[in-house]
């Protein structure tokens, strides 16, 4: 990549989103986990300033109609278009985009940012872990029916991108127990290995998305930082941060151990994901810190074998083939 812009830990999304507003104008982005406190809402709030349409997403229409006004009150020009979506119900991915699809609007970028709360075993509706359903299964299909939609905004010098906000801590996992992912054995549940392994599987989707499509999609992961959002608050996941040493006795950040980011400093690397042009020839790779950092991946999560694996493993579970005909998604 060239020397500038440059980007850092300390970069915010407003930062890159100035730096990159020449390529936010006139796309179209849609944003999953926009709540407020949140790195998705400053994500979206960022791109909003610039793009054409920002479309943000929750299962909670209350919560989301704050997000909106919130955006709104502070980019008044803002175009931005609301989605109830329920990642972890496939029959509600189905649903939400039945609907969304209607729009003849092509979408430019997907960033998958919403995930589930690290805390105590807990199954979706469909049967599988929590974490793994609505961090990867949830993401996955949603990707599968836009794919079309965002086919459909390529044009001879753009190529539409799909992003997904992984983490560094993919690291302390062990990778993809493939014997679990269907059949979760409730006594061996660990709340952190299950946030590492989904965190792995977002990592090594954009991996094999950006292979199995042969150029149509772009796809990258990143590690936003360690951040202070509405998700490390949650009663639910208190304790187990409590219990990697994030969090102090008080709830609040442990800063002696861990160097954290604000939450604008936090979606920085996805904007950068979203739309920085010297990404255009590295499809598949992680960032962090607002650059690349593929060598940093773990072993376990970077193996193509693997990352065919476990493409295969989740069509078989959302019951649909995610495929490419010359560059064309397949439904």
């Amino acid at each position: 990549m060239s020397a500038s812009p440059t980007f850092s830990f300390a970069s915010t999304a407003d930062d890159v989103a100035t730096a990159f507003a020449a390529e936010i104008r006139g796309k179209n982005v849609l944003v999953t986990g926009t709540s407020l406190n949140g790195i998705g809402y400053e994500t979206a709030l960022a791109i909003a300033k610039h793009a054409s349409l920002v479309t943000i997403t929750g299962y909670n229409a209350d919560r989301l109609k704050l997000t909106a006004e919130a955006i709104k009150k502070a980019v008044p020009a803002a175009n931005i278009r609301r989605m109830i979506l329920d990642l972890s119900s496939l029959a509600a991915i189905r649903q939400a985009t039945d609907d969304f699809n209607a729009d003849p609007r092509p979408i430019h970028v997907l960033i998958h940012n919403a995930a589930a709360a690290i805390g105590p075993f807990k199954l979706t509706v469909d049967g599988l872990e929590n974490q793994f359903g609505t961090d990867h299964v949830g993401p996955f299909l949603l990707t599968k029916l836009l794919a079309p939609k965002l086919i459909a905004a390529t044009t001879p010098s753009y190529t539409p991108r799909v992003i997904f906000v992984a983490s560094a801590a993919h690291a302390f996992g062990t990778g993809i127990d493939f014997a679990s992912l269907e059949h979760q054995d409730v006594t061996k549940y660990n709340p952190s290995l299950a946030y590492f392994q989904a965190k792995s599987a977002n990592i090594l989707t954009a991996i094999e998305l950006s292979k199995r499509s042969k150029g149509a999609i772009n796809a990258y992961s990143l590690h936003p930082g360690v951040i202070f959002t509405n998700m490390t608050q949650k009663e639910e996941s208190v304790t187990e941060l409590q219990a990697l040493g994030m969090l102090g006795p008080d709830g609040q950040p442990n800063r002696e151990k861990f160097e954290w980011k604000t939450i604008a400093q936090g979606a920085a690397t996805t904007v950068v994901a979203a739309f920085d042009p010297r990404l255009n020839d590295k499809p598949g790779a992680y960032l962090n810190d607002g650059a690349v950092a593929t060598e940093s991946v773990a072993p376990h999560s970077s193996d193509p074998v693997v990352a065919e694996k476990l493409w295969a493993v989740t069509e078989k579970i959302i019951g649909e083939d995610f495929e490419f005909n010359s560059g064309v998604a397949l439904l």
